[in-house]
């Protein structure tokens, strides 16, 4: 009896030590130094940068973050860089492409692409300290592509709008709950 007594406790103290060590948490793909600071009132989001040829994807992004700020948070945002800030966030879209997803059969064309954008994201405060980044944004979005050119609607901008909007929650989501 005093064997296996013995074999439960030392079992229970494995079991104890892998749940620890094994307990950290869910976290997602971004990585928080800490929680935005109290004295952080002011946050800048400059233009961010591209390294795509796709047309203004930068600048959809931007624009999606700003208002996303705007709307969820009491931080006053500045458009640009300034020593007045109390931290900046910088974006870097890494990759931005469309591909086809799926083909008509009688005509070979693309009938559906997918949209891919892949983004770089940082906050520092003024005297360098990042207080959140995360080096691998990718958003995903589906659309049609039309099969009659005489009522032809390019659907890929509204895709790319979808984008930005899901990008900016998220990223807002990540900053604010410290993730």
């Amino acid at each position: 009896m005093r064997r296996y007594a013995k074999n439960v406790f030392a079992g229970a103290m494995a079991l104890s030590l892998a749940l620890s060590v094994s307990s950290c948490g869910y976290h997602t793909a971004g990585n928080s130094a800490s929680e935005i600071p109290r004295n952080v009132k002011t946050i800048a989001i400059p233009g961010f940068v591209s390294r795509s040829p796709t047309f203004r994807v930068e600048q959809q992004l931007t624009d999606a973050v700003v208002r996303e700020f705007d709307a969820r948070t009491q931080y006053h945002v500045i458009h640009e860089s300034s020593a007045d800030a109390d931290a900046t966030l910088n974006a870097t879209v890494l990759n931005a492409s469309s591909n086809p997803l799926a083909y008509d059969s009688n005509t070979g064309r693309a009938a559906s692409a997918m949209i891919t954008v892949n983004v770089q994201v940082t906050l520092t405060d003024r005297k360098g300290k990042i207080l959140f980044q995360n080096p691998n944004y990718i958003f995903h979005d589906q659309y049609e592509l039309s099969r009659d050119l005489n009522s032809f609607f390019q659907e890929d901008s509204p895709a790319m709008d979808r984008i930005s909007r899901d990008f900016a929650r998220t990223l807002v989501a990540n900053i604010l709950e410290a993730y």
